[in-house]
């Protein structure tokens, strides 16, 4: 049993928004199945950070899901800032069972030990140009990431975080950058960034005592990275 991550997926299967028109992104979902099916396992669990589908609704995002499922383990899904068809976990996860879609768990308020490891996360927010609306997001996002470290606050076991947006950025350092430091947390996975030009401000390093990592599915090549 191995763990992976991987974000920012921008599927599109049932809807006409096609990241192939981005460079870097040409024949992606051929060559994400290519990957994701060399490199995991039934019995692995991939984490995946947000942005999953492009679809508008559960509904319109249904082909997404059935190619997501096909492909090996088990899926933990967070969600990202185009998760438009993301709505409350019972009508994901009636929809899901609607549909026979066995190979998914939602990250929202909870966490789930794998792997000799506890599992935590939330969206997060971004740490640029804030303004009362801003903040008002970052405490909301505070708060879920309580909720999760409160769901295993009697285990010893290591806890990763998992965040959409990047806990710092352009130098830029967030409250919830302090708030896992504070938890102490060691590493952090997080998405959202695209684009050779962006990648360069990503952190990369050990930021407060947390090793921070960019998993965008065009930073990775389109290939699941193996943390476990």
């Amino acid at each position: 049993m191995s763990l992976f991550v991987i974000s920012d997926l921008h599927l599109s299967l049932g809807c006409d928004k096609k990241m192939d028109i981005f460079k870097g992104w040409e024949n992606y979902v051929e060559i994400l199945e290519r990957n994701w099916r060399q490199t995991v396992k039934e019995d692995d669990t991939t984490v995946i950070c947000g942005d999953i589908s492009w679809g508008m609704t559960l509904e319109e995002s249904f082909e997404d899901f059935k190619f997501l499922n096909s492909l090996p383990g088990e899926k933990i899904l967070l969600k990202g800032n185009h998760d438009y068809w993301w709505e409350s976990a019972s009508k994901i996860e009636n929809f899901f069972s609607k549909n026979n879609f066995k190979n998914f768990k939602l990250m929202r308020n909870n966490s789930f030990e794998r792997n000799g490891v506890i599992l935590c996360g939330a969206r997060g927010w971004t740490t640029k140009d804030m303004d009362d609306h801003d903040a008002k997001m970052v405490n909301r996002e505070i708060l879920r990431l309580k909720l999760s470290f409160d769901s295993c606050k009697n285990s010893k076991l290591e806890k990763i975080v998992f965040l959409h947006y990047p806990p710092c950025y352009f130098g830029l350092k967030s409250e919830i950058m302090k708030f896992i430091s504070e938890y102490g947390v060691k590493r952090c996975f997080y998405g959202h960034i695209h684009s050779e030009n962006s990648f360069r401000y990503a952190r990369m390093n050990i930021v407060n005592g947390v090793k921070c990592e960019l998993v965008s599915c065009d930073y990775l090549k389109f290939i699941p990275k193996m943390i476990i």
